[in-house]
């Protein structure tokens, strides 16, 4: 009897380890951010009606997003956007007080740091950048050819410091913008083509300094190649068991304005509208490799800018603009508008300085075609990342960011604190709510007047009546002026 029990019992092990097995943890979702460089709010067709410049796979991508209409970057120029970008942390607590680092420049980003790809990295993600660094690299000095007033730097030896001391597994970069010297591309920790010639300054809208270039260095060809590059990078990391990051920061619509063949003479809307078309479409075979490889559904991926575009709108003209001179860095309003309604470019405090387009897709967790008004910054992007992947930021880091995953999910969340918005020249503002407070008497940069930091009078606009920013509110509202300025005291300190 005790044997024939003993058999019935070893015979249903197997149903009682089926019925108790867990089941295995679901795949976290592969997560890309395209990060497109001085491309403004109205240069999408989805989020502008009042332009016929087409942008066929963003539009499209946007009607499977959730889309964010009030978005906006930390800064209204590169550099510092990036890093808030990455850490969450408003660059004017580092050294860069204003302006951009240039290609030669030292890290601006510590090695202790905490990034998205250092949070995801410790999540078992495999993480990567391909495409425009600009936050600094460690390139060796020469100290042969170095002086008191000028450093000189040795960029065939092993940089010290790459992206790659900052999370990321694998990085492919340019070190900076498309118009700073060295015109090189840096593959972890070495040049890739050390072979150089000099090329010479030339204007807007070929805009690039004089400096070194690679013998190999195509400029119209660096956006197709770091599409390549990013396109290798997601079928190697499809094939394997973790999931991926990849942060791909394009290098246009920025200068030089060197659309390939394939949109010169396209849009309708002079060379940059056909950069803009180029921008989209690579874009756009990002996202069809994806599907291609039958990951779209588990991907997160958020499209942005840096700041606003640099092409100023005119109002009411008919003189020659961008489409009848590639050389005249503006449109009239009637046939392009860049930054939307908004005033002010690239560089400036003002609205189109730094609102941008912001879209994320993910299709198995989000509601597709929703349009979300709330205020975010891209600061908080790394902070709404470890929230979907459920990691821990460390204390300290970060300190700027607040998470936007409630949105994404449709739900209910609280108002975000208040944003610091800050110029190319150093100018600062505070958005609370439907306020925003210019601690300046200007632009901050490049819209006249473009006054000085902290210089009086200060303004104050309510964006909800007046998103133009044209009726300054300052003196009839003391009491908010009060609360505006003591936000703005407290989120400072003393950096």
């Amino acid at each position: 009897m005790v044997k024939k029990v003993i058999t019935i019992l070893i015979s249903a092990l197997p149903l009682l380890s089926c019925a108790t097995e867990k089941k295995a943890p679901e795949k976290k979702p592969n997560i890309i951010i395209l990060l497109a460089d001085d491309m403004g709010y109205g240069d999408i067709s989805a989020l502008n009606e009042n332009t016929d410049l087409k942008t066929p796979y963003l539009d499209g991508f946007a009607q499977q997003s959730v889309v964010f209409s009030d978005a906006h970057t930390p800064s209204s120029v590169c550099t510092p956007t990036r890093y808030g970008l990455l850490t969450g942390r408003y660059c004017w607590r580092t050294r860069l007080k204003k302006g951009v680092l240039r290609g030669y420049d030292e890290p601006l980003i510590e090695d202790d740091r905490t990034t998205i790809a250092s949070v995801l990295k410790q999540q078992g993600y495999t993480t990567g950048i391909i495409g425009k660094w600009h936050l600094g690299l460690g390139f060796q000095k020469d100290e042969a050819k170095s002086t008191k007033k000028k450093k000189a730097y040795d960029i065939t030896k092993t940089l010290k410091t790459t992206p790659n001391n900052n999370g990321f597994d694998y990085s492919y970069v340019l070190p900076a913008s498309l118009d700073f010297a060295p015109y090189v591309y840096v593959k972890n920790k070495n040049v890739v083509d050390t072979n150089f010639i000099e090329v010479k300054h030339t204007d807007f809208p070929i805009l690039r300094r004089k400096g070194l270039t690679s013998e190999s260095f195509e400029f119209q060809g660096v956006l197709d190649n770091f599409l390549a590059e990013a396109k290798t990078f997601i079928r190697k990391e499809t094939q394997k068991d973790n999931p991926f990051f990849l942060y791909f920061p394009f290098t246009a619509p920025h200068t030089p304005l060197l659309p390939t063949e394939q949109f010169k003479g396209k849009s309708g809307k002079g060379i940059y509208g056909d950069f803009i078309q180029q921008v989209d479409w690579t874009a756009g075979q990002v996202l069809n490799l994806l599907d291609e490889l039958g990951i779209a559904e588990n991907t997160i991926v958020i499209y942005t800018s840096d700041n606003g575009s640099p092409m100023a709108r005119v109002d009411g003209s008919s003189d020659p603009d961008h489409i009848t001179y590639d050389s005249i860095q503006h449109y009239n309003a009637e046939n392009h508008q860049s930054n939307h309604i908004f005033s002010g470019i690239k560089g400036d405090v003002l609205e189109g300085g730094h609102r941008v387009p912001f879209m994320v897709r993910w299709p198995k967790e989000l509601i597709p075609s929703k349009v979300e008004g709330s205020a975010i910054c891209l600061t908080d992007v790394i902070t709404t990342i470890a929230d979907i992947v459920d990691a821990e930021i460390p204390a300290g880091a970060a300190e700027d960011s607040y998470s936007f995953y409630a949105l994404l999910k449709g739900k209910e969340q609280a108002e975000r604190p208040a944003i610091i918005h800050h110029s190319g020249k150093g100018m600062f503002a505070l958005r609370k709510g439907d306020w925003k407070y210019i601690l300046g008497d200007g632009s901050g940069a490049r819209t006249e007047p473009v006054g000085k930091p902290f210089g009086e009078p200060f303004q104050l606009y309510n964006l909800k009546s007046d998103i133009t920013e044209k009726n300054n509110l300052l003196n009839d509202n003391q009491d908010v002026v009060s609360e505006m300025q003591n936000a703005f005291d407290v989120i400072k300190g003393d950096d």
